[in-house]
């Protein structure tokens, strides 16, 4: 099989973010990234197909912060090839995205095949609705599913299973070739020694394919951004059960609930 992960680089969350100058960006001089979780289950299904089917993986990423250490990392697992836009990604929206991505699919550097998966993360933190499968999928004139739960190769086909609401899965046949969204791998992605990155960074090699940057197309305008404004407090309650009991009907009663 011949299958293409593209994977992207996000805020971590888990640092403070705050608004840019300009008032339309995330301020990036302490911001740290990481690689999307969806696209880490993205290279975890295309590594499982590989070790199940053949084939061979090829990692895409566009220009970002730490994006290098994520390409050789995902070399390390198991990659085969690691392929890197020099077009900055945050100028980029989602369907200039998909653009960029389709060019590279139209050149010899990363050419479709019969029996090519493309596996981009079915969603990230600033992709919320999953959009840019679908409109990749739309570029290269591909079938397409997403929220994918479960891939497996059969007759030239794939099986695969795609997440609903409430719990419910249902398994669909795709004709190949074709674009996934992955929202989880069959297993959670695989660890990898930093030993064995830092081998892997004196050993292999980050092809950079030069792609002319297309027209930035978004349906909507970005004005402003703006920080959460603080509403309220909790209010603890301290004291016996008896004590919580009496103050918390107290509360709700001076506020008319009860």
């Amino acid at each position: 099989m011949n299958l293409y992960v593209l994977l992207k680089m996000v805020p971590d969350t888990v640092e403070e973010l705050n608004v840019a100058a300009d008032g339309k960006s995330l301020d990036s001089e302490f911001l740290r990234f990481k690689v999307n979780e969806t696209d880490e289950h993205a290279l975890e299904q295309a590594l499982l197909l590989k070790e199940k089917h053949g084939g061979k993986v090829t990692v895409v990423a566009l220009e970002a912060p730490e994006v290098d250490d994520v390409l050789y990392t995902a070399l390390a697992k198991g990659a085969d090839r690691a392929i890197k836009i020099p077009i900055d990604q945050v100028r980029l929206g989602t369907v200039a995205t998909a653009q960029t991505y389709a060019a590279l699919f139209a050149s010899p550097a990363a050419p479709i095949t019969p029996d090519t998966l493309v596996l981009p993360g079915s969603q990230a933190i600033d992709d919320l609705e999953g959009e840019l499968g679908a409109h990749l999928a739309e570029a290269l004139q591909l079938p397409y599913l997403g929220v994918v739960c479960g891939v497996k190769a059969v007759d030239g086909k794939v099986l695969v299973q795609k997440e609903f609401a409430g719990g419910l899965k249902a398994e669909f046949e795709v004709a190949l070739p074709a674009v996934l969204g992955i929202q989880s791998a069959e297993k959670p992605p695989r660890y990898v020694p930093v030993a064995k990155v830092r081998a892997v960074m004196k050993s292999a090699k980050i092809e950079s394919v030069e792609l002319d940057a297309p027209q930035q197309q978004q349906a909507v305008e970005l004005d402003r951004l703006y920080k959460p404004e603080v509403a309220g407090r909790a209010q603890m309650l301290e004291g016996s059960v008896e004590e919580i009991a009496d103050r918390l009907a107290d509360i709700l009663a001076e506020r008319g609930i009860i």
